[in-house]
């Protein structure tokens, strides 16, 4: 246990000095975060044809009304804790990788619909607003993560007691 903590924390530290180097941030984030407004728009058009994004901004084009997808919110930093957990955990490379790419995949999809709800209620109330972005949002995305990631510690011990019985029946 004290291996993880260490492991994870060195992880997570690395992982987040790299995130804000100015190399990263042009190269990846800021291209992230208008490809999370883009996807939010294409879904909300669904609902609303009068949603546009235009770089990070999601917005309805009569109202004015819209969100500006920043930094920590665009479920970067929640992917980074869940990936410093998975290489942190003992488990193979193999395993390791399908848990961050899946991982990635669970925390971005609650991240788009998070950035929906709140593209909702910033059209609703600025009070709802707030407590949903500052605590509720905060508080769920994590979950998710810790919830994704227990999942994913439950498969690898699934996947190493199928080796154990294998290798016990070829003995």
């Amino acid at each position: 246990m004290v291996r993880f903590f260490i492991l994870f924390i060195v992880i997570l530290v690395s992982l987040f000095t790299v995130e804000l180097t100015h190399p990263v941030q042009n190269a990846i984030v800021l291209p992230w975060t208008g490809l999370l407004a883009r996807v939010s728009a294409a879904i909300l058009v669904f609902f609303d044809g009068d949603v546009i994004s235009y770089g990070k901004v999601l917005q309805h084009s009569i109202s004015g009304v819209g969100v500006s997808i920043e930094a920590g919110c665009n479920g970067i930093e929640a992917c980074l804790i869940f990936t410093a957990a998975v290489l942190a955990y003992p488990a193979s490379w193999q395993m390791r990788m399908t848990g961050v790419g899946l991982g990635f995949v669970a925390v971005q999809a609650v991240n788009v619909l998070r950035i929906i709800v709140l593209f909702y209620l910033a059209g609703q109330s600025e009070a709802v607003f707030r407590f949903a972005h500052l605590y509720l949002w905060q508080a769920l995305i994590m979950l998710d993560v810790l919830v994704v990631w227990l999942l994913w510690v439950r498969q690898v011990a699934r996947h190493e007691a199928r080796i154990e019985v294998a290798s016990a029946q070829a003995a």
